[in-house]
């Protein structure tokens, strides 16, 4: 029975998905039937996963709340401007269709006062190559500043200054929001100390402005050296944006995949332990622009912890070892009396973190990957990498690369079906003119994915007895102009109308995916958009809250779908209330009658429908929403008024 749930909805997505001229307007006479009945794999939790990579601006810019450009010198102060230049990553739709965008390419920090008084010491830095120094004389004054800042009037804004000084110096450091004597505050720091220390500041802005600056200005004699610095909203929350996590705990995603992505495949996770003050900057090894490694192992957890989700962390088999992921693993999972996780509790964490999703590697069949190799030799180091891990917790949920396309993912499974519980793919789609091979334009390679390997479970011995699912855990649209950093592409609402009917595909296959996760989260290719004061949900976030909050979790078959309407239906876990939902991407409303086989409809219906003006709606941050959600009663009789261009989404209680 569970079989033919999934095989009479994938062929009736397949002929919904082959009609290009939809019926409009018309009342549709058949009534669409739920077989209460016909019912498939509980749906996994994990189907509302997301994904967060080192990339652009998802973490820094997005999640993380430093304001500060480079704050750590990873590019030498020179004062040489303009420090963002415009940058066009390629012509093709996955890189922004040749729109450029603007990256920051040397170091935004500016110089104050005579030029000549400063330098970049590459004697024992604080952090990094290289300390940005002050030599005063006898009577000195120099500093440097950045711009760019943006300031909200009323907020407060908490920061640090690392400082040492080996003569009699004072160092200012002012937050400036105008051009007026009084438009600034200032903190003086006075008798510092020949040693780096840590001083701290906090201001309150008494203006609204785009363009803030901050200055660090040193006046007296002998020599000024800034380690590094930090400025953040003082609402920060353990150092995460509080108006993003607002939007990621109403999101309320159980689990989330980081730190890669390609990234994944340069990151040494050692770079980023330890006093964040004294992280390395680095080139991202994958992407443009500085990773500053204030976001680490650690960090990651917290982030988890405040979301009440769950971590899911790749593990680098590109550039590293099985050595260094086995000492990642038990960084995360070993006992304080491991080498290890003596290391993690020296870092203010002594209890074991207990993370049991793993990923191993990030799409190594592809030659953009750092570290790529043939499948021949990755398939021996995935075995070694798993191996090593094993060693040091032998519970844990690995999840190796796949990709059914090119047959890698045949061949992992052929030969490692011992070493890994389950099996990655990813997928991303472009935009089409025709909007209702847009939107099920996902369904169809969802399906694809499915059936792929539902036949490779019926041809390898290897998998007999084994069940070995996928997890997808990179699946999005992915196409246009990089409006909010690089690769953030912005979502509209036909976007959203096909982020439903993936939902629906992954229900209508929930006995092949185990887990898919939403990339990237914010601004990259994210269902949040950010700008460095406001946080907005796209169309494509709006229906994952929505599909998380409300849907049931056992699928149940429909049938008598008319064309070219999406639909899925689920039961909630107690089983008194149905969940359906039907996704409209017609530019007319659609009048719908629903029959129950095996129930009857109760006294009470409710009604959610996200929608806007047109098919090209977005969301903007900061601007009032041209697409949300609205909910209302409806009759528990089953007649249902579909808007256009609309997902709805009802909860039926059940006799």
């Amino acid at each position: 029975m569970k079989q033919a749930i999934y095989t009479s909805l994938g062929a009736s997505l397949l002929v919904a998905s082959l009609f290009s001229a939809p019926v409009f307007g018309a009342e549709n006479p058949v009534p669409v039937t739920v077989s209460i009945k016909q019912t498939g794999e509980p749906i996994s939790p994990y189907i509302y996963g997301q994904f967060i990579e080192h990339l652009g601006e998802c973490i820094y810019g997005g999640i993380w709340a430093e304001m500060l450009q480079d704050r750590k010198f990873f590019y030498p102060v020179t004062g040489e401007t303009p420090a963002w230049d415009f940058f066009k990553i390629g012509d093709d739709a996955f890189s922004g269709a040749g729109h450029p965008l603007e990256l920051l390419r040397r170091s935004p920090w500016m110089i104050l006062g005579n030029k000549k008084l400063f330098s970049m010491n590459k004697d024992n830095p604080y952090v990094g190559a290289h300390t940005p120094t002050l030599d005063l004389g006898d009577k000195g004054m120099g500093g440097i500043y950045q711009e760019r800042l943006a300031v909200v009037k009323g907020k407060k804004y908490s920061g640090r200054v690392i400082l040492s000084s080996s003569g009699n110096a004072t160092v200012s450091v002012r937050l400036v929001w105008g051009s007026g004597s009084t438009q600034f505050a200032v903190k003086t720091f006075e008798k510092l100390s020949n040693e780096f220390e840590k001083y701290y500041f906090d201001f309150t802005a008494d203006n609204t402005t785009d363009n803030a600056r901050i200055e660090i200005i040193a006046s007296g004699s002998g020599t000024v050296k800034i380690g590094t610095l930090s400025l953040m909203p003082s609402d920060n929350i353990y150092g995460f944006r509080a108006d993003t996590m607002a939007l990621l705990k109403e999101l309320n995603s159980p689990v989330y995949r980081w730190p890669g992505g390609n990234f994944v495949s340069g990151y040494n996770w050692r770079d980023g332990i330890g006093d964040p003050d004294k992280r390395p900057p680095r080139k991202n090894p994958a992407w443009t622009g500085i990773e500053h490694n204030d976001v680490g192992l650690d960090e990651f957890m917290v982030f988890c912890r405040e979301l009440n989700t769950e971590p899911y962390i790749a593990v680098n088999t590109g550039a590293g070892t099985p050595e260094e992921c086995a000492a990642e693993l038990e960084y995360m999972n070993g006992d304080a009396t491991t080498p290890m996780g003596k290391m993690r509790a020296e870092n203010g964490n002594p209890m074991p973190y207990d993370v049991k999703w793993w990923a191993i590697g990030n799409e190594m069949y592809g030659n953009w990957q750092i570290g790529h190799m043939t499948v021949e030799k990755y398939l021996e180091k995935h075995q070694k990498v798993v191996d090593a891990m094993r060693k040091v917790d032998p519970n844990i949920i690995g999840v190796a690369v796949g990709d059914l396309g090119s047959g890698w993912s045949k061949k992992t499974l052929e030969n490692c079906s011992d070493h890994m519980t389950h099996l990655s793919e990813h997928m991303y789609w472009q935009y089409n003119p025709d909007i209702v091979k847009h939107v099920s334009r996902p369904a169809n390679e969802i399906k694809w994915k499915a059936d792929g390997h539902r036949k490779l479970r019926q041809e390898l011995p290897a998998l007999q007895g084994k069940n070995i699912r996928i997890a997808m855990d990179e699946w999005n649209y992915w196409y246009g102009p990089n409006v909010f950093g690089e690769l953030g592409t912005r979502y509209f609402l036909d976007d959203g109308l096909g982020a439903a009917i993936a939902l629906h595909e992954f229900y209508r296959n929930s006995d092949i995916y185990v887990m898919a996760n939403y990339a990237q989260t914010v601004n990259v290719i994210g269902c949040i958009k950010t700008t460095k004061t406001h946080a907005e949900f796209e169309s494509t976030g709006l229906v994952l809250k929505l599909y998380r909050e409300r849907y049931g979790v056992t699928p149940v078959a429909v049938s008598n779908v008319p064309k070219p309407l999406d639909m899925a239906a689920a039961l909630t876990a107690d089983q008194r209330a149905l969940t359906f939902s039907v996704v409209n991407p017609t530019s007319e409303k659609q009048d719908l009658t629903l029959a129950l086989d095996g129930a009857t409809f109760g006294n009470r219906a409710q009604q959610w429908v996200i929608t806007g003006p047109e098919r090209r709606s977005y969301n903007n941050p900061g601007e009032p929403r041209a697409i949300d959600i609205t909910s209302s009663p409806v009759s528990a009789s089953g007649k249902l008024s579909v808007p256009p261009l609309s997902i709805t989404l009802v909860s039926y209680d059940l006799k």
